[in-house]
């Protein structure tokens, strides 16, 4: 698909003026949880999803028993929106679903998806020697997207790390091969707001969890609902009622959108820079530095 130059020009003020009412990542950050937790359906009194977070905030640690739980996808989904700060997109490859559950009280306590690792990263390179064989590298490594604690039970119990730390467990390993038919040996994660916070909820993990580094990579962050919505029925009727990216496809919003940004650079980076094909290069530079240069946790297991 090609647009003429206006055309360009219309669609990319569109995502230069979403993303200039964002000073930070954490400002995106909330202005996407807002929309995206307005969008989960009311529920009647005393029987909503947030019923069956764990409330109990008397019992004493030691009393408490833990169970380790695949859950249907939507309401994973949903729970977890209510809970994050960051509102998660589904990614493509690999993915497990859990909860953890305090088994006394049949409540959950916290969230974990896990996914295929990151293709690339300088800090796990290093730690490893050099760049690994990355299909080898995909088949046994498994990366941390979502590790959420309720709230309060994630500050007074520190639920972080007891996430953490079941993600390093022996069971979630077992889930995972029997799965995909492997023997993983890797796991990783990265901090949600990279270094610019001075402190990790994985800090003092080790020897589970050990801090390699930091990463730094650049991609367009994602658009809110509404203004995706529109720009993909734009698009489509642009290319004559054809979907830029078919309906089978995984993670379909992700390559939506950036097939959508290739699409306006194509036809304006070899345009004069003016204003405006200026800020289509450059629209989100100080969001893209802050989210990702993330810092990265990395644990081994040599499989026996």
């Amino acid at each position: 698909m090609i647009l003429n130059k206006p055309d360009a020009i219309y669609a990319a003020t569109k995502l230069i003026k979403y993303f200039e009412n964002f000073g930070r990542i954490d400002d995106y950050f909330r202005a996407r949880k807002i929309e995206r937790v307005s969008n989960i359906p009311q529920s009647l009194p005393g029987f909503g999803l947030e019923e069956d977070m764990f409330q109990d905030y008397d019992m004493h640690p030691e009393d408490m028993n833990f169970s380790i739980v695949q859950m249907q996808t939507k309401t994973f989904d949903s729970m977890l929106e209510m809970v994050a700060s960051f509102s998660p997109d589904n990614a493509p490859g690999k993915q497990m679903k859990l909860i953890i559950k305090e088994t006394n009280t049949n409540t959950v306590v916290g969230f974990i998806k896990l996914g295929s690792p990151l293709i690339n990263s300088k800090p796990r390179n290093d730690y490893l020697g050099d760049v690994p064989d990355l299909p080898i590298f995909n088949k046994r490594a498994i990366m941390g997207f979502n590790i959420v604690p309720v709230q309060p039970f994630g500050y007074n119990y520190l639920g972080g790390k007891l996430m953490a730390a079941i993600c390093n467990s022996h069971d979630v390993r077992r889930m995972l091969n029997k799965k995909y038919d492997t023997e993983f040996c890797l796991f990783e994660t990265t901090s949600l707001y990279g270094n610019i916070k001075g402190g990790s909820m994985y800090d003092g993990m080790r020897p589970f969890l050990r801090y390699k580094g930091d990463t730094q990579s650049k991609f367009l962050l994602t658009l809110g609902e509404e203004l995706y919505f529109e720009l993909r029925d734009w698009f489509t009727e642009k290319n004559d009622g054809e979907d830029l990216i078919h309906k089978g496809a995984s993670s379909r919003k992700l390559k939506m959108q950036t097939k959508m940004v290739g699409v306006i650079k194509e036809v304006l980076q070899n345009t004069i820079l003016t204003h405006i094909t200026y800020s289509v290069v450059q629209w989100t530079k100080p969001l893209e530095s802050q989210h990702r240069r993330d810092s990265i946790w990395v644990s081994m297991v040599i499989p026996m």
